[in-house]
């Protein structure tokens, strides 16, 4: 069953955590002691509804506040998809959160207070969201029911959200508007019949109705090699195969494949997963490949198609959204680890910050803060095998790790 990763987006209060629990509870996908214990919760409230942000909120902190701090991942499924929905906050002080969130989403879904309209954290969510190219952006207009499924009101914000769109610079993207009332479920699972003036589809029919090809972006087949396999048995005592995960398109056996650092060449003699042979190994499959020649990879190498090499650089520029409160300097050294790959690089360059809600940029910066987002050069102490991040969202990001204290300190994506 195919799997759509979905990131979500809204300011304080626009009801995106009851939109999740509104989508939870009309696909049936609440366990019953979690709809029992949202009910006894919402009664003890003095609430005349359920309050399906209940279904989200994990932290003790998010329920007492009603505001969303950390990210959460959300499962459920229908008959024709699995979903997984990265709940994340919209605050500021959080951009780095709803980096984490977007990074592994393929669609996304912004929500915009109908009381409120188009608002500067709306210019926040949707840079996010072009900033890591998501293909599929779904503008749902939430808290209709507070205006009295006003037509005007969302055609006003409609308007203004396209006036948005035109900052942009990645023009791939779909945008779909669709007004909603998560508290009261009208447009969320089931069509709403207090805006008999929108005809189009409800949230649940539109992911539905998504293909999951096209809104990923696919980019061409990278295997880096993540283990060695040398079985130590006499039946197969000659065996070496590299096991992996591909990334971006397909590969065959036959393919004519580069390895690197080395540029050996070879070609696929088979592909295997578990005691399974293939001919094929489909994108994001993890499966041990074998070759018609004796060469030598190891974990952190990289098999491509012949024809179709990435660069390879002990040098880049990319975007960075810094997530850690010690402040990234230049010419301090972190960790880079690109996909398996571990390398030690410098801070060469700091080129500007960018102000994520589209107001431009600032010149002369020695140092980045905790969720801010710039244009940083760095120096590696050897080469990797990348891609530029628009053409490949894989090979095209990396985390930046602290080399005394091993944490995460940001995320990366190759200009």
């Amino acid at each position: 069953m195919e799997v759509l990763k979905i990131a979500t987006a809204g300011s304080v209060d626009d009801g995106k955590s009851t939109l999740i629990g509104r989508l939870l509870y009309d696909t049936k996908s609440l366990t019953t002691d979690k709809l029992e214990a949202i009910e006894k919760t919402s009664k003890q409230k003095g609430y005349d509804y359920l309050d399906f942000s209940l279904a989200t909120d994990g932290l003790v902190a998010e329920r007492e506040q009603g505001i969303t701090i950390d990210v959460a991942h959300i499962y459920f499924s229908t008959e024709n998809k699995s979903y997984i929905i990265a709940d994340t906050p919209g605050h500021v002080e959080y951009t780095r959160n709803m980096v984490t969130g977007a990074s592994t989403s393929q669609a996304a879904i912004i929500l915009i207070d109908a009381r409120k309209g188009v608002i500067e954290q709306t210019n926040r969510h949707f840079f996010i969201n072009n900033l890591l190219r998501i293909k599929e952006v779904i503008v749902a207009i939430n808290k209709m029911d507070l205006v009295g499924f006003s037509e005007e009101t969302y055609n006003s914000i409609k308007t203004d959200f396209e006036q948005l769109m035109s900052k942009r610079d990645y023009k791939d993207q779909k945008i779909t508007f669709i007004p909603v009332s998560a508290l009261k479920g009208d447009n969320v699972v089931n069509s709403s019949k207090h805006m008999p003036w929108y005809n189009g589809e409800t949230l649940l029919e539109h992911l539905e109705g998504l293909d999951l090809a096209a809104v990923s972006n696919v980019g061409t087949p990278r295997f880096p090699v993540q283990y060695v396999i040398r079985p130590k048995t006499d039946e197969h005592h000659d065996f070496r195969g590299f096991a992996g995960k591909v990334y971006g398109g397909e590969l065959s056996v036959g393919d004519a494949v580069v390895a690197l650092p080395s540029r050996t060449q070879s070609k696929i003699k088979a592909i295997y997963f578990y005691d399974k042979k293939y001919q094929t190994a489909s994108r994001r499959s993890s499966v041990t490949i074998t070759l018609e020649d004796e060469i030598n990879l190891s974990r952190g190498d990289m098999l491509v198609k012949v024809d179709d090499l990435p660069t390879i650089e002990k040098q880049f520029t990319a975007t960075i959204s810094w997530m850690d409160s010690d402040t990234l300097k230049l010419g301090k050294k972190y960790i880079v680890q690109h996909g398996v790959n571990k390398v030690l690089a410098k801070v060469d360059n700091i080129h500007h910050k960018i102000n994520p809600d589209y107001s431009g940029i600032e010149e002369n910066v020695d140092g980045l803060g905790m969720n801010d987002i710039a244009q940083v050069s760095f120096r590696l102490n050897k080469p990797i095998f990348y891609d530029k991040f628009k053409e490949h969202r894989t090979n095209g990001s990396f985390i930046l790790i602290d080399t005394q204290t091993n944490g995460t300190v940001g995320a990366g994506f190759i200009n």
